[in-house]
Formats: C-alpha cells, structure tokens, sequence
C-alpha cells in the first residue's frame, strides 16, 4: 500500500475517532488533542498496519493505548496545584524586632553556667570557646588529647542540662 492510498484510508475515517475521543475524555479540548495524537501515531506506524484489516479497529486501539498511557501518567505525577490566593505572603512587609534586654539576659545566663563549672572542665572549654584547637589545649594544659576532649564534652553537657533547666 503506498503512502497515498494509507493517508487517504486514514483521513476517510478520522471522524468516527472525535466521538470515541470524547467519551473518553469527556472534555472537547482533550479530545481534539488525543485525535490528533492518534493521527500522528497511526502515520508514524503505517508499516504496522497489516492490509486488509479493519483500520477502525486498528485506530482506536491506537486511541485508547494513548489515553490509558497519558492517564497512567498523570496518575504517578500526582501533582497537587495550589488554587488559593497567595499574594499576600510576597507584599508582607513585617519586620520582627529582636528584644536585647532579652537575649543579654540570656547570655548573662550563659556566662553564670561556664563561671559555675568545675575547673577542671571550665579551663578547656573556654580555651576551646575562644577558638584554640584540642591539641593546643592539650599542649598548654599539659594534658592528654583524649583527656582535653572528654573534659570539654562533659562540660557541653553540664551547661546543656543547666541552661536546659532554668
């Protein structure tokens, strides 16, 4: 069968798809999209077609593997679109204002809780809070690294609890 005389075929019959389109979508736009479709891929696949057969038939299984596809598709996005107004959340000029009195007082509490640590673990943790590294603390408190480590871990953990507390 030449090219031609396929087209030709096909064109005979694209007005018994419009209908069938639409009972699947239930929407003209989408029907009209899916006829379409189902257009292309019967020309894209013309070496498919066996003469002879009914090119009806042949059609709307094209037609319908195209909307389960698209369907089955959409489904899996499952996409979620937000319709409601949300403009009020770009032009929103609020600015917050910190409370000083209230974050000195919370670092007051902060220095109180280091200055009540035992020394053995306040010396590293305030070397360790001003920056030095675990083997400079170790070095100049002349102890062991593992040592330097703990001290300053069990120190976190005291000042968690007692900052925790209050």
């Amino acid at each position: 069968m030449s090219n031609q005389e396929f087209e030709q075929i096909l064109t005979s019959n694209v007005d018994f798809l419009k209908p069938f389109a639409f009972t699947l979508t239930r929407d003209n736009e989408t029907a009209k999209d899916l006829t379409q479709e189902t257009i292309f891929r019967a020309l894209a696949n013309k070496d498919k077609y066996n003469v002879g057969t009914n090119i009806k038939a042949w059609m709307y299984t094209i037609m319908r593997n195209i909307f389960i596809n698209d369907y089955r598709k959409k489904s899996r996005q499952n996409v979620v679109f937000d319709q409601s107004p949300n403009d009020f959340l770009i032009d929103n000029n609020q600015n917050t204002v910190s409370n000083g009195a209230e974050s000195k007082l919370r670092l007051k509490e902060i220095e109180t809780a280091i200055q009540n640590l035992p020394d053995i673990f306040r010396n590293p943790f305030v070397l360790y809070f001003e920056g030095y590294k675990y083997n400079e603390i170790a070095d100049y408190l002349q102890e062991p690294l593992g040592t330097v480590k703990s001290r300053i871990h069990f120190a976190r953990k005291l000042l968690k609890s007692t900052i925790s507390r209050n």
